[in-house]
Order: C-alpha cells, then structure tokens, then sequence
C-alpha cells in the first residue's frame, strides 16, 4: 500500500508572498518552502497586515498542510567579519519575526561557514548566534531548523556531530529543528543508494541526533559524487544518488510523515517540479 506523504517545493514569492500558495495549489502540492523577502538582499519591505492576511486565508483554504521558510543566503552566524556577524545575527532576528507574523513555524537555515576561525569555535559562535536570536524573538513560536550541508569550503553543518552539538549550547533547545538535505548528505560522505547503508546513515542520525528532531527533508539528487563535499542539486534519479537511494526514503516507514521539499533546478514552467514530485511518489510502492 503506497504511504501518504506530504511533499511539494521551494516556490517563488514573486508578486506577493501570498502568490506562493497560489502557484503550489495549482501544482498539487501539500508542502511548500517559500522565503518571506527577496533573498539576494539584506533589507525587505516591512509586511503590511493586509499582505499577512491575504497570505494566512489562502493558506487556511489550501491543501498546504506543512510550510517552512528559508533564510537569506547572505546571513552568516559564524561569520569571521565582526560586521557581517552583527547583520547576520540583526537579519537573522527579522526573518524569525517574518515567520512569526506569517504564521510560518519553523525558519530552515544553513548553520555557517567559519571562514578559518576552526571548527569548534565556528558551532560556539553559530550556537551563540541562535540564542541572542531566541532572546530577542522571545514571543516566537517559530522553530529555528538546522539544514544539513554538503560541508562546501569552511561550511559547518556536515558532520551529524556538528548539528548536535549547536543544539547543545543552545538555551532554548526545544526551539531547535533539524532538516536533512539529501544530496547536501550525500556529497559530506553519508551513502544513502543501498537499503542498508540508508538504514545506517539514518541511525547515526537517530543516534546522535534524534528523529525526533527531524522536521523536513529537502529531496535533491546531487551533480557530485559521494564525499566531494560541493553542493550541487541536479533532477532526482539524475544525479549521484539516484532513484535507489530516494526508493528509501519514501518506502520508509520511521520517516513516512517527515515533509518532503524539492529544491531541484526549474524552468519558467515549473514543469520540472510535477515531474520531480511524480518520480519520487512513484518510488513510494
């Protein structure tokens, strides 16, 4: 019996954040990621109430049952640069605020790159980071989720140790969320291809994270091989992992009702979306 599984895209705001629900209802989607401002700026237009209510009323009457929000790529919470670490954290704050004023409950964002502080000192920082945004967002109901990364450069988030550990020094830790990338997994060394080697990455996720924790998957084959630690997304079934690989995550019953977002290149048409969330419903039995 094929399982039922929350699944959908990353899908553009452009026109109003509000347009977001219209293009997924027209895709059939049931899990969407959008982010709340342009993403390649560090300022954004204040939501007006009006943008906030068009936005909560069509996604009450939608068929979006799970939405999250990405971060700006801009925002570093490790950054080297005393500067760019105090707008990363300010930046940080607001979209925390976006979220909340959407009605979003959890805010996906990749940890940092360290840029040659070391490691440790990278996850103390980005830890640090979170908890001057928890503190100062103190009325947020949204959760701050962790995204796995491929570990590109002097990015931290790689290793499952390095997850744990941010959520470790974190204050408020019940506000933390994971969300695994699977080519982003793929190319940091984890194999998911085989049935028994997807079972083992899994539980060294459990064991070290907690599937508890586990909010989102964002399903992206990769262009690069197993562990050469660069982030590149490709069609599902057409990149390294393969369709054996997301054969597993969708026949898997412990992770069945974790949201499945795409991220996978697009056209205009979006076309390639239908497409991408077909293939992987087909692999579900």
């Amino acid at each position: 019996m094929r399982m039922k599984h929350l699944i959908g895209a990353h899908t553009s705001i452009s026109g109003g954040v509000s347009t977001s629900i219209d293009r997924a209802e027209e895709l059939g989607f049931t899990a969407i990621q959008i982010f709340t401002k342009n993403n390649s700026q560090w300022d954004a237009t204040p939501l007006s109430n009006k943008d906030i209510k068009l936005f909560k009323d069509k996604l009450g009457k939608s068929h979006i049952k799970f939405i999250q929000a990405h971060d700006s790529y801009l925002i570093n919470l490790c950054a080297k640069d005393k500067g760019l670490l105090r707008k990363s954290r300010k930046s940080f704050i607001k979209e925390l605020e976006r979220c909340e004023q959407l009605g979003i409950p959890y805010l996906n964002f990749h940890p940092g790159a360290h840029g040659g502080q070391g490691e440790d000192d990278g996850l103390a920082i980005i830890a640090e980071s979170i908890n001057m945004a928890h503190e100062k967002a103190k009325a947020s109901h949204v959760s701050s989720m962790l995204e796995t990364t491929a570990g590109q450069g002097t990015s931290l988030g790689y290793r499952f140790e390095h997850l744990r550990a941010i959520i470790d020094r974190v204050d408020t830790s019940e506000r933390m969320s994971v969300c695994i990338d699977t080519a982003h997994i793929f190319a940091a060394g984890y194999d998911i291809r085989s049935p028994k080697k997807y079972k083992q990455v899994m539980r060294e996720f459990d064991d070290i994270i907690g599937l508890d924790l586990l909010k989102a998957f964002h399903m992206n084959d990769s262009k690069k091989e197993l562990g050469s630690r660069v982030d590149r997304h490709e069609h599902i079934g057409k990149g390294f992992i393969g369709k054996a690989g997301f054969k597993n995550i969708m026949r898997d019953l412990k992770t069945a009702n974790v949201p499945k977002i795409l991220e996978t290149p697009k056209g205009n048409s979006r076309l390639e979306d239908l497409k991408n969330m077909k293939i992987l419903l087909s692999l579900s039995g």
